[in-house]
């Protein structure tokens, strides 16, 4: 009954004329940055972060909310017209999406992922309203042992699950724990890490961090390797425009599917939705009775995966609103913005913050609907997105960057610090270490230290108290299971990837190798597919000689 009453009060605050045109406002914004390749929503929500301090925090995080879902459709557009995943979390997408494009399925590729995604994203919408009052009275019970146990968790999901290593991702994880660390220490008031600079005395403003992660370090990256040449735009006239009978009936177990699979992995971290997609795809494949088809354009492995990767967003609200545990780097940038706001996302949320917090779920619900009825009819347009000169494109990005930056503080020294950590994240891209770890470790570092000390001053030092309950030692099995099975994942999705083409593709390297169209890789496998037709063509069978029939 609490989630009921919950959502028909966050209903009342996001229904109102004002919120729902800032959802509409999110839902635009995040598909369109969905469609283009490498800008995703915590980049998007980082950018807009300092343009929100003047409007309502209700106002703003529905806006976000709409940016977060909207994100998620955009990605499944260019991956099935373009083969270009938008997202990491739309590459299983692209596997099939793209064979049923090219077989004149466009539109039915298009309609089975926008309304798995509405399916999924509704199912674990409502999920997340529902279990987390629950979720929220246990962690009420927990302690600052407990606590620092969770965060060791979320320390090494991210680390050993993101990035081209789990070696990488720790690396990232321990860069961001001395980052958060600079500063004067609250407790000793020693300057840490401050190398003389009057000005890191108060340590280093976490959005900057976070835009010029995303923003500068995207742009430097994207210029290094910048091709010549634009995208082609696959027609999606052809074909029926919309799902046959058949169609419906085999995608429907998959939506479902892909939703208990999805969901389950967002609100237990995991590391983000590369790893509930490719599940989702391998459960498609070896349930389906049309096994054949996969690889060449089953409506399965497009109706599953996406229903996944809305689903796993949805789930990673959890820890984040419960537990204040960021997994993901999307989830690490929605708790800046709560901190921006002097709100502290945790147990005691639903008690402080009852008004936004529901309205955020709610309007998780009216966003997933506008983008059911904006992504079916729009297709073409956010397709034409894409003719966006790249280098016009990116000029906008770094100008509103440079802007966040200077207006969060009026200071041009947060100017020189986002030039610098921008570099920081093009070298990062450039080598295959993961971004999202580095945020986590910026945001939860100075957590885990207050937690540490808490413990151990109940304890009177006694560094066995962090290991004496239950749920600790629960937590620190995770920790070990976390750092063995990673290895095994590692091997299995390889073996995914062998099985539907991908011989080349590394999933751990996905979010460093996503970030950029290599338009001449691009051309390239376009002519050789050209040239494969014409030589199937040239040695046609049912002729029997070279030539084939005119």
């Amino acid at each position: 009954m609490e989630g009921i009453q919950g959502l028909i009060e966050g209903f009342a605050v996001a229904l109102t004329p004002e919120n729902l045109l800032f959802a509409f406002i999110g839902v635009v914004a995040g598909t369109f940055v969905g469609v283009l390749p490498g800008i995703g929503p915590a980049l998007t929500i980082a950018l807009l972060l300092p343009l929100t301090y003047t409007v309502a925090p209700e106002a703003a995080f529905i806006m976000f909310a709409g940016i977060y879902y909207g994100a998620m459709y955009g990605g499944s557009t260019t991956s099935i017209l373009l083969n270009t995943p938008g997202e990491s979390g739309s590459m299983m997408t692209a596997v099939e999406g793209n064979k049923m494009a090219r077989a004149g399925r466009a539109a039915a590729a298009l309609a089975t992922a926008a309304i798995g995604s509405f399916i999924a994203g509704t199912i674990a919408t409502l999920l997340l309203a529902f279990v987390a009052p629950y979720v929220v009275n246990v962690a009420i019970l927990l302690g600052p042992a407990d606590y620092l146990a969770l965060i060791v968790v979320a320390f090494m999901t991210v680390g050993a699950l993101l990035g081209a290593s789990p070696a990488r991702g720790f690396v990232s994880v321990g860069l961001g724990l001395v980052i958060g660390l600079i500063g004067f220490d609250a407790q000793s008031g020693v300057a840490r890490f401050t190398f003389g600079i009057p000005r890191l005395l108060d340590g280093v403003n976490t959005v900057v961090i976070i835009v010029a992660l995303f923003a500068m370090g995207e742009a430097i990256y994207l210029a290094a390797r910048m091709r010549k040449g634009k995208p082609q735009i696959m027609a999606i006239n052809k074909g029926r425009h919309w799902m046959t009978r058949e169609d419906w009936k085999r995608s429907w177990p998959a939506w479902l599917r892909g939703t208990l699979i999805g969901w389950p992995l967002g609100a237990v971290p995991v590391g983000g939705s590369e790893v509930p997609t490719f599940l989702s795809y391998a459960a498609e494949k070896k349930l389906s009775k049309h096994k054949d088809e996969f690889g060449h354009g089953a409506i399965e492995g497009v109706a599953g995966p996406e229903a996944a990767n809305n689903a796993n967003a949805a789930g990673a609200l959890m820890p984040l609103l419960a537990l204040g545990l960021p997994t993901t780097a999307t989830a690490a940038v929605i708790l800046v913005a709560f901190q921006q706001y002097g709100i502290q996302p945790g147990p005691r949320l639903l008690e402080t913050q009852p008004e936004l917090v529901w309205g955020l779920v709610a309007a998780l619900l009216i966003g997933n609907f506008m983008l059911l009825i904006i992504n079916l009819p729009l297709v073409g347009v956010w397709a034409k997105v894409l003719r966006i000169p790249t280098p016009y494109l990116y000029a906008g990005i770094i100008t509103f960057a440079l802007l966040g930056a200077y207006s969060i503080n009026g200071s041009t020294f947060d100017v020189y610090v986002l030039l610098v950590v921008g570099v920081l994240g093009y070298f990062m891209r450039q080598y295959g270490f993961p971004i999202a770890p580095l945020i986590i470790g910026v945001i939860l570092g100075p957590v885990a230290e207050q937690q540490l000390r808490r413990a151990l001053a109940i304890s009177d030092g006694d560094a066995l108290a962090l290991i004496s309950s239950p749920f600790t030692i629960a937590c620190y099995i995770l920790v070990v299971l976390v750092a063995i099975v990673p290895r095994f994942l590692k091997r299995w999705e390889r073996r995914t990837a062998e099985e539907v083409g991908m011989e080349d593709f590394d999933p751990g390297f996905a979010t460093a190798t996503l970030r950029t169209v290599d338009k001449r890789t691009a051309r390239r496998e376009a002519k050789a597919a050209a040239n494969a037709a014409k030589t199937d063509t040239d040695h046609d069978v049912t002729t029997g000689r070279k030539g084939g029939t005119k």
